[in-house]
């Protein structure tokens, strides 16, 4: 059986289920796209989320309920119709009003949070006092009330008190984090912040407010100080950089034609075309930058001097996103000669000075992929900054190139992983849950 949303059972009973159990009426009631604001009879109003699963949806639907609110004085009838599940399909108590999400929320802050109802809180006096007692009577206590008097011989036995002062000191318990509280802490941590979870003694919630507390001061800090995000300002050192060595700019279009990926040997019955966001037919989100240098030194030889230096530093996508060094949505960083000087030798000068721009410690080893055979792997540790290739190669022939070149590329997300020591590559992405490394999800 299909669940109903909250406002389609809302609109049927004309009843409304507190936390604490109570059985409220339903005065009005206001939808948005994601939120209902409810006024009960007694006026009490509260906003809660228009879903199928929630508590207030299973005891409207399964009509559950502890005793109905007296303030809003339900009719017997009502309350009886609801209790044995009988109301009418064809009869709607409440007429539910659609209103724009502007306009919703902008009454939000006067709107109180859904369990403080006043209604509810009353105290309820459970203790019965006898129907009549005269003025010299004096109330008995109860523990009088409770034995009667007893022979001799049924004298009950006395139990000692037990001697507490004898009895060992229960130890305190450990606190033991659940998975999503450690993911949660984890995502609150600074980027020079460890923690070893085996020796905290805080609770999660006292350990999450202070994590709250110091990331708020430190997105003050960057509002206050720089206001430059890091991934950005990598984009513009690196720009400012090769443009000072020499190299030209391009901009290449990230959708491109997938008739490019398989004049790069990853064609259709290749394992790597898995990881292409294709568009279409015949279309295709770059996986790499190299289809749109390919085409720019083709149509720059003849023109530009010898040697022809271009870079681009733009996104591209794959569907790799697992592990802390992966992302689906990265940023890359293509560089390439074409013509004389194209050498080894050349491609590792260009790759140490760059590197030591950036102050980051790397080593070249040897390596091989499917696409361009031997490669020139730039490391850091055990991540992977780069992969370099001294051509010609191949498949230059199908791109209409037939001098010698080098080039390399980087992705700009692993760099500031590198350079900052950041835990997960994907607080330096392009996110909405990150800035510059420091949580945003307070």
């Amino acid at each position: 059986m299909e669940r109903k949303p909250l406002d389609s059972l809302i609109s049927k009973t004309g009843l409304w289920v507190s936390r604490n159990g109570h059985l409220h009426g339903i005065r009005s009631c206001e939808t948005s796209q994601k939120y209902i604001r409810i006024t009960m009879d007694c006026g009490e109003v509260i906003q809660v989320r228009n879903s199928r699963s929630s508590r207030a949806a299973r005891s409207l639907r399964n009509h559950k309920y502890h005793k109905p609110c007296k303030r809003c004085r339900l009719a017997e009838d009502r309350i009886k119709e609801f209790s044995n599940k009988t109301s009418r399909k064809d009869e709607v108590r409440v007429t539910v009003r659609t209103v724009q999400s502007s306009q919703f929320n902008s009454a939000r802050s006067e709107i109180p949070d859904m369990t403080v109802l006043s209604g509810d809180l009353q105290p309820s006096n459970t203790t019965k006092q006898p129907a009549h007692r005269s003025p010299a009577e004096k109330p008995q206590p109860a523990v009088a009330q409770t034995f009667k008097p007893q022979s001799r011989t049924q004298q009950p036995k006395i139990t000692k008190p037990t001697n507490h002062s004898f009895q060992k000191h229960a130890k305190p318990e450990k606190n033991e984090f659940t998975q999503t509280q450690k993911n949660r802490i984890l995502s609150l941590l600074a980027p020079n912040e460890m923690i070893s979870f085996s020796k905290e003694k805080r609770s999660f919630a006292e350990l999450e407010s202070v994590l709250l507390t110091q990331r708020k001061k430190d997105l003050r800090t960057m509002y206050e100080d720089s206001r430059e995000n890091m991934l950005g300002k990598l984009e513009r050192t690196i720009t400012e950089f090769f443009v000072d060595m020499g190299f030209l700019e391009v901009k290449s279009p990230i959708l491109i034609p997938f008739e490019y990926m398989e004049r790069m040997g990853v064609g259709e019955d290749k394992e790597l075309s898995k990881q292409i966001f294709r568009v279409g037919d015949n279309m295709c989100l770059r996986p790499m930058l190299a289809p749109g240098l390919y085409n720019h030194l083709r149509k720059f030889d003849n023109v530009l001097p010898d040697p022809i230096r271009i870079f681009e530093i733009g996104p591209c996508y794959r569907k790799e996103s697992d592990g802390g060094n992966h992302l689906e949505e990265f940023t890359m960083l293509n560089f390439c000669q074409m013509g004389s000087r194209c050498t080894r030798q050349t491609l590792e000068s260009i790759i140490g000075d760059f590197l030591d721009f950036l102050n980051i410690e790397y080593e070249i080893v040897a390596d091989s992929c499917m696409v361009y055979g031997d490669t020139i792997d730039v490391m850091h540790r055990n991540m992977e900054l780069s992969s370099a290739v001294v051509g010609p190669i191949p498949m230059d022939m199908d791109w209409g190139i037939n001098k010698p070149w080098i080039g390399a590329g980087f992705g700009l997300e692993r760099l500031l992983k590198a350079k900052h020591d950041f835990k997960n590559i994907r607080s330096v992405a392009r996110s909405e849950s990150y800035y510059n490394g420091i949580c945003t999800n307070l």
